[in-house]
């Protein structure tokens, strides 16, 4: 390929940085986020697209699709020290496609001539902090399979620079994210924190919606999706040189689309929750795109056997109760949550308001505590605000 051929490809990636790094210090003030969080609500031409009625296939499809133009690989954690003190941990692996793959001529071999783009961010939170960390890199493949960001199958990994979420799991009946090693490490205004964490599943993978199709709005644009919510978790955390020994539940979610909301849809409010006796919900409202102009809500309750129901809007019932001032806005930090059909009325409560994601598209997210008709413990996720 030309010189001019390798610029093509370069600048794509250079712009999206720098808009990227704008946008950051932009809504590090008082701007809010875009309404669609990030584009996701553009029309995705010449990309491949998210429909019901395809089998996902594993361990196939806990690899990338880079023929999608987003995906991601979202740990989250709820743990303990031995004093018994909560800690929250989050650890993403995001990969955009800069340009749709008839772009790609395939004339180059060149390790620059991707059109990927990765992004990964950790957190970890304690009663008292918040730490947050963002790192970015762009799609290179070398010759010896190697570069600064992926996900490969055999061993599973999925990585950045040091960040890395491995697998761990040698039989061969096995999935290969039964047994994982999740690390990271990074700093927050002078604050080093990390975590190294071996998780271990106690049950199936969950595929939710139609067979893995989860729709997000009313006019049937969707992603496909599925969690293993069934990890134990024994590890350590490290905040300022202080190592603690921790113990808990995890939760995975694996989700790629090309058009994740609809033109109307302004986020979304997203929650994983672990419930006393073993039992796991998955529930999700997307502000916007639901029968005339109402919000859509979804969602999936998961026994303690890794049986699945679908949850639908006439069900599942969310509601904001509290809202607290937050990195310059007004979010949702207590909600009532109703499921009649499992006799299930709680509140979820963040454990603290200010969990906010300061990276270059922001966002909320943070450990949850679950009262009423049932106890529990999760993670809770709310974009666009």
């Amino acid at each position: 390929m030309s010189p001019g051929g390798h610029a093509k490809r370069f600048l794509p990636w250079l712009a999206l940085v720098a808009l990227l790094a704008v946008l950051a210090l932009q809504q590090r003030d008082t701007e809010p986020p875009p309404e669609d969080f990030a584009g996701l609500g553009e029309q995705a031409e010449g990309y491949a697209q998210a429909r019901p009625g395809a089998a996902l296939r594993f361990p196939r499809d806990h690899g990338a699709h880079p023929d999608y133009r987003i995906e991601w690989w979202y740990l989250t954690a709820n743990l303990e020290d031995p004093d018994g003190t909560p800690l929250g941990i989050q650890w993403t692996l995001f990969r955009q496609a800069l340009s749709p793959p008839d772009d790609d001529d395939g004339r180059s071999d060149s390790p620059w001539a991707s059109r990927q783009l990765w992004m990964a961010h950790a957190a970890l939170s304690t009663p008292d902090a918040h730490f947050v960390a963002e790192r970015f890199a762009r799609g290179m493949t070398l010759p010896d399979s190697r570069g600064q960001a992926g996900v490969k199958l055999e061993p599973f990994a999925a990585w950045l620079d040091h960040w890395r979420m491995e697998s761990r799991s040698t039989a061969p009946a096995g999935d290969t994210l039964d047994r994982l090693q999740v690390t990271a490490q990074g700093s927050d205004e002078g604050y080093e924190f990390g975590y190294r964490l071996d998780l271990n599943a106690e049950g199936p993978l969950v595929l939710h919606g139609e067979g893995g199709f989860s729709r997000k709005s009313a006019d049937g644009q969707g992603s496909y999706y599925y969690s293993q919510p069934f990890y134990r978790v024994e590890g350590q955390v490290e905040i300022d040189g202080e190592t603690r020994e921790v113990s808990g539940r995890a939760w995975l979610d694996r989700e790629w689309s090309s058009q994740l909301l609809g033109s109307g849809q302004r986020g979304w409010d997203w929650f994983s929750l672990h419930l006393e006796g073993g039992a796991k919900l998955m529930a999700f409202r997307l502000r916007g795109g639901g029968e005339e102009g109402g919000d859509f809500v979804s969602g999936s309750w998961i026994d303690a056997d890794g049986r699945r129901t679908s949850l639908a809007g006439d069900d599942l019932r969310l509601k904001p109760m509290t809202y607290s001032p937050v990195a310059g806005r007004q979010v949702p930090t207590q909600w009532r949550l109703r499921l009649p059909s499992r006799d299930l009325d709680v509140t979820v409560s963040a454990r603290r308001a200010d969990r906010w994601m300061n990276t270059a598209f922001p966002y909320w997210e943070g450990d949850v505590v679950v009262e009423g008709s049932r106890s529990g413990v999760g993670y809770l996720e709310m974009t666009g605000y």
